[in-house]
């Protein structure tokens, strides 16, 4: 089924590229950026953004043959509204392995989700940095092997680690510099690679 553009989201993005110039940017990678410019309304993005353009490609390969979407958190499943997602963040199992194992929820539910999504899923942690933490162990561990991990967790307290963490793995990813990230901004991320280009 072909999205249909609301004309208040086509004009957005021709304000947006009035603000700001993408146009050197790679195809995925302009998605991306955009798209999360447009939901945050700060040009200030494109600057903070750390993307590869064949990790972007094989993330929308990855959701185009149907592979698994985790999110860490309701949130950033709430945004994702074309495409199901795997979030066992409020799952009775999560809350047990949370306090069996003290890990936070976030976290357990990553480790929880490695076991329904061992390969090639697509990953987006947009909230909790234990999240992303615990998602590179099991990648180290050789327990979860992910086509793209979108890692745009948000806050003072190890989001800005867990994001330099990622980028000094060899995993497929997006990530940006700053501590600042959301569930809003990993759902645009998201939904850049599912939906392309809104002009196009």
């Amino acid at each position: 089924m072909t999205r249909v553009v609301h004309p208040i989201e086509a004009e957005s993005y021709r304000i947006l590229r009035s603000v700001v110039d993408t146009s050197a940017l790679q195809r995925r990678t302009r998605d991306v950026a955009e798209r999360i410019i447009h939901t945050t309304a700060d040009p200030a993005w494109l600057d903070d953004l750390v993307m590869s353009e064949a990790a972007l490609e094989a993330g929308v390969a990855a959701l185009a043959n149907g592979a698994p979407l985790v999110v860490d958190v309701t949130m950033v499943a709430a945004g994702i509204t074309r495409y199901p997602s795997i979030c066992l963040v409020s799952s009775p199992a999560a809350r047990d392995l949370a306090a069996a194992a003290g890990l936070t929820r976030s976290a357990a539910a990553i480790r929880l989700a490695a076991e329904q999504a061992p390969n090639g899923g697509v990953w987006a942690v947009g909230n909790a940095p234990t999240a992303l933490f615990e998602l590179l162990r099991l990648a180290a561990a050789g327990e979860v092997r992910p086509a793209l991990i979108v890692g745009l967790p948000v806050g003072y307290v190890g989001a800005a680690d867990s994001k330099a963490a990622l980028r000094a793995s060899d995993l497929p990813q997006l990530s940006n510099v700053s501590a600042r990230g959301g569930s809003a901004v990993a759902a645009a991320a998201v939904n850049a690679l599912l939906y392309g280009d809104p002009l196009a």
